[in-house]
């Protein structure tokens, strides 16, 4: 039953992809693996159409929300009969993306429409989690719901759940948005813990600037979320 499609956004990641296709091809029910080029400047779409994958690239880069939805796009185009499901893996997993097959069981078994990935081995990060406690408190403020790593980009969801989210947040926004969006249209969302491990992220001065451009995407995506910013009343034009 080749019932999921993966999707991989990347960038640059030459090094990794190749074994992220490879391993993301073993998953059960995985009959297509799509990798979203998002204007990497490497050997990025070689490596991954190398390794099996189909591969759509970007001129430029756009965005991990762009990626997210030109990849689900390809998706849609490449089926044949019923929609399959979307499990989004991000492209440095390497060998662990073969762990990701938990993700999949609560959408195919219908008691879940989107699930979100826990890492059970969590790699040290060097920064101090203030972009993932801006997520985490602003979903929570937004729907009540408590997530355990908001800004998890390994997740599942069912075609009709994909849908609904869109047109998706712009940048490394879309995770916190799609987890609001989709809790405040009545979808079921549920973490589930997997053993999977991506490359830690650094203290040198790119990651700093990583870190700086994922705040203030999620707290763009924030701003036009927050109940308490809807409700003002809108300035009146003159």
């Amino acid at each position: 039953m080749q019932d999921v499609a993966v999707i991989i956004p990347a960038k640059d990641e030459g090094d990794r992809i190749a074994a992220t296709v490879k391993a993301a091809q073993e998953l059960p029910g995985a009959g297509l693996v799509v990798v979203v080029d998002d204007g990497s400047a490497d050997g990025t779409g070689r490596a991954a159409r190398d390794a099996g994958a189909r591969v759509v690239r970007h001129s430029r880069n756009r965005g991990k929300g762009a990626a997210m939805e030109t990849g689900a796009e390809a998706v849609r185009l490449l089926d044949e009969g019923s929609p399959r499901h979307l499990l989004f893996l991000d492209a440095d997993l390497a060998e662990t993306a073969r762990e990701a097959a938990p993700l999949v069981e609560p959408v195919r078994a219908g008691t879940a429409d989107m699930t979100i990935a826990a890492f059970s081995s969590t790699v040290k990060l060097g920064g101090h989690g203030f972009v993932v406690r801006l997520s985490r408190e602003g979903i929570r403020r937004a729907t009540g719901w408590e997530a355990t790593q908001p800004l998890n980009g390994q997740r599942c969801l069912t075609r009709a759940a994909f849908d609904a989210a869109l047109p998706l947040a712009a940048g490394f926004g879309v995770e916190t948005a799609l987890t609001i969006d989709l809790l405040r249209k009545g979808f079921r969302v549920e973490e589930v813990e997997v053993p999977l491990a991506h490359r830690a992220t650094g203290t040198d001065l790119k990651a700093q600037l990583h870190r700086a451009r994922q705040f203030r995407d999620v707290a763009r995506a924030l701003a036009v979320r927050d109940p308490a910013l809807a409700a003002r009343p809108a300035k009146r034009r003159p």
